[in-house]
This record gives C-alpha cells, structure tokens and sequence, in this order.
C-alpha cells in the first residue's frame, strides 16, 4: 500500500509539472498571438486552467516532501505528547477540510457537466473539464492528509523538513 501511495503522490507531482508547462506553453502562445495576429484563441483561459491544475494536483505532493507552510513554534515549545496530540489535530482538522473540499470539487464538475456550464471567455470550454484536475487534486490531497494522520496515530510519521526552512532558522 505503501508503494502505490507513494506512486499516487509522485504522479500527481508529475502531472502538475507537465500542466505548469502547460501555462508556459499558453502564455507563450497567446505573446506570439499578439505579436504575428496568429488567431488563437483563449489561451489566456487555458493558460489559467494549466496554472489551477498544477496548483491542486502538487498540493499533495509537496504535502508529502515536507515542503508545506508550518507554523511549527508551537510545535517547538511544547513536549513530544503535546506536540503528537497537536499533529494528530491538525492532521484531522486537515483531513476533514479537504475531505469536504474534495466533495464539493467534484459536485462542481458534476454540476457544470449536467448544466453544460461553459466558459464566458471565447474559448467557450466546458468547465467541467478544467474543474477535473482540481477535483483530483483535492482527492489526492485529502488521501495524504489521511495517509500522515494515520501514521501519526500509529507513531510512524516521519516529519520532513525543507531545505530552505532549515536554512531560514
């Protein structure tokens, strides 16, 4: 189970990366559109569709590498059962939120897919297709917040720190 959370994780990581190249791509397209009159149309939208995409789809992946904002002076002052119980709450306050984000996520694509909801830009795109990553993103995400609140349970969570956190202290 282990292997496959981590592949699940690794590959929402890549799939992020390969829709922020997505955005590079659009925006670069919609400069060379203003520049040559090329006719291309809404790449703004779809440039901001990549950018929602790699934003949801990396959250569970950074989640994962420890690269998350912490507040962690409490977590610092306090003594490791104080610290394990505030972990357990987090992660379940965390669990919760993302659950119900999750849920609302895909209820949103549902909902424009069943209304034929359309973009108001002149991509004219239906939503629901760009709402689909941010829905798996958010399911992915709440199943790594479930994933670290288990193993805090369980005591075998590992905190990962940043590289660039360690340097900042």
């Amino acid at each position: 189970m282990r292997a496959f959370l981590d592949k699940l994780y690794d590959a929402a990581g890549y799939a992020a990366a390969f829709f922020m190249v997505g955005t590079l791509l659009m925006v670069v397209a919609g400069i060379a559109d203003r520049m040559f009159a090329l006719g291309l149309r809404g790449t703004d939208m779809y440039a901001g569709y990549s950018m929602a995409a790699s934003g949801f789809l990396a959250l569970a992946h950074t989640l994962k590498r420890g690269e998350h904002i912490r507040v962690a002076l409490i977590l610092q002052a306090v003594a490791p059962k104080a610290k394990h119980a505030l972990e357990i709450w987090s992660h379940a306050v965390g669990t919760l939120l993302s659950g119900a984000f999750a849920f609302y996520a895909i209820r949103l694509a549902y909902q424009s897919h069943e209304f034929n909801d359309i973009s108001t830009g002149n991509d004219a795109t239906p939503l629901w297709i760009p709402q689909i990553p941010m829905a798996v993103g958010a399911i992915v995400l709440c199943i790594a917040l479930l994933d670290d609140l288990l193993l805090e349970f369980r005591g075998k969570r590992v905190a990962l720190e940043s590289e660039e956190a360690v340097h900042s202290e």
